[in-house]
């Protein structure tokens, strides 16, 4: 299959855009990288998206670089992943080179101590609104709610190594699933996903609507 380098050029771009505002951490560039791949260049759904954030946490490295290489590569392949990864890359190695050799000589100036004041309160800002973005598709029902509660009071509480907190997700994720299973219960997987009940009452409608249709034909 031969390569669209044009839509390479692309992803690379837009990562490269993304890449220097992830001052405070990958967890500020979230935002971002939902507005550029979801909901201008619509390249990749909310919940997909929720999902890659999800996995790039849960594996080594930083979230920024992973969550960048994971879309690339649902967007292209292995070209679209190096695209992506050294779009985000690139901005910052350079501005990171750029910053270590001005701060030797600016560190000491109130202007710039003024400056990284109102800096660290913006990206409190930036990563509170990710994490909102992310629970309005993670966190849907009671069940969700409840786990995501207990898990930020461990956090808080126990200062648990995440780690544990992930596989300790992904064991209550199954075990919850398989005891609503037995009870009979069934469980939304995703936000907006109807329940069996609700797609059979809509079919029978349909079935209706379509009888009555032909009866009066």
């Amino acid at each position: 299959m031969k390569t669209d380098w044009k839509f390479i050029v692309q992803i690379f771009l837009t990562f490269l855009k993304i890449g220097p505002v992830t001052f405070g951490g990958g967890y500020a560039m979230i935002p971002m990288i939902e507005r550029e791949v979801v909901e201008r260049k619509k390249w990749v759904k909310t919940k997909d998206v929720t999902e890659v954030f999800a996995v790039a946490e849960s594996v080594p490295g930083a979230i920024a670089i992973n969550s960048a290489t994971f879309i690339g590569y649902r967007l292209a392949k292995v070209k679209g992943a190096v695209a992506a990864m050294f779009g985000v890359l690139l901005p910052t190695f350079l501005i990171v080179v750029v910053l270590s050799i001005l701060f030797l000589f600016i560190q000491d100036n109130p202007i710039i101590e003024s400056a990284f004041v109102g800096i660290r309160a913006a990206i409190v800002a930036l990563i509170a609104y990710a994490a909102y973005k992310i629970g309005l598709t993670a966190v849907y029902d009671k069940t969700t709610l409840v786990i995501a509660g207990i898990t930020a009071g461990i956090l808080l509480v126990l200062h648990v190594h995440p780690v544990f907190i992930i596989f300790s997700g992904i064991v209550v994720g199954i075990t919850v699933v398989k005891i609503r299973d037995w009870m009979g219960i069934t469980t939304k997987l995703e936000k907006g996903e109807p329940l069996e009940q609700e797609i059979h009452d809509q079919q029978s409608d349909n079935e209706q609507r379509t009888s009555k249709q032909v009866s009066e034909g």
